[in-house]
């Protein structure tokens, strides 16, 4: 029996009511504890940018179900994930060994607070994030959506090790040719990538980068402005407090669906 015989394979166990059970059509691996994956995408399947879903696989009675956010934007006609291996963890102990033709399971109801509709109008847009938490802005940057209300977005990426930028700096480099969006980003979306750990041109945490004023000189933005500025972050449950707090000092508010602000946070990972 080969490979791609195991994977077409029925899943152990059923599918549950009330989710959809897509198909992985690529997966691949950037570091030992980082990799990213792409599903089918139902047909009645509809999402806003930045926004997350329940995923889990067909591997028990009652699967485990984590909260992701969706990497891909809204237009794409696949579903993509980027994701931490955690060696003991309920469910990405599993999802890090995922084959192509492999089943995922995904909720129908995505949610979220890192989408355009929670913020005010403004010029320019800062993206704040660590590690995964990249992933709701990889939808964003590739959204037409982001470009037609904002005149500038500032994507913000902090890790330890310089490879686990590998996935944002690409996808980054990428959107120059990409048909949607590619004549949109010129020019206006700038990647900025900082490390805490490995040796990096660029070294240190976003809050003492700003807070210190050396992530303006490098980049030649001018000072956070509440007229002009609107920013979302997503990381560790540290990194969103002492970043909200830094954004208030700048003078933005914390906004949500229900009521837009210059600012939003995404909590749905942290706790």
């Amino acid at each position: 029996m080969n490979m791609h015989a195991v994977s077409e394979a029925a899943p152990a166990f059923p599918i549950p009511d009330n989710v959809f059970a897509e198909k992985v059509v690529a997966v691949e691996h950037f570091t030992d504890h980082l990799f990213r994956f792409r599903i089918t995408r139902p047909a009645s399947f509809r999402f806003r940018s930045g926004e997350f879903i329940m995923i889990g696989l067909p591997n028990a009675e009652k699967p485990v179900y984590r909260a992701y956010s969706i990497a891909s934007p809204s237009w794409d006609e696949e579903i993509e994930f980027f994701s931490i291996k955690v060696p003991d963890g309920p469910l990405t102990e599993h999802l890090q060994k995922i084959k192509l033709g492999d089943t995922v399971l995904m909720r129908k109801k995505p949610t979220g607070t890192l989408v355009l509709d929670a913020l005010v109008p403004g010029k320019r847009l800062y993206l704040f994030s660590t590690g995964t938490g990249v992933a709701p802005f990889a939808s964003l940057v590739r959204d037409p959506e982001t470009y037609e209300k904002f005149e500038e977005v500032v994507l913000i990426q902090t890790c330890r090790q310089v490879d686990e930028l590998t996935y944002i700096t690409r996808l980054v480099e990428d959107l120059a040719n990409d048909p949607l969006v590619g004549e949109m980003v010129e020019g206006r979306l700038k990647l900025f990538t900082s490390t805490t750990r490995q040796t990096f041109p660029r070294m240190g945490r976003i809050t003492d980068l700003m807070g210190d004023g050396r992530f303006f000189d490098m980049t030649g933005l001018p000072a956070i402005s509440p007229e002009i500025d609107r920013a979302m972050i997503c990381g560790s449950m540290a990194m969103i407090k002492d970043t909200s707090a830094m954004m208030e000092g700048f003078g933005l508010v914390e906004g949500a669906n229900n009521k837009p602000a210059t600012f939003v946070v995404e909590r749905a990972f942290v706790g």
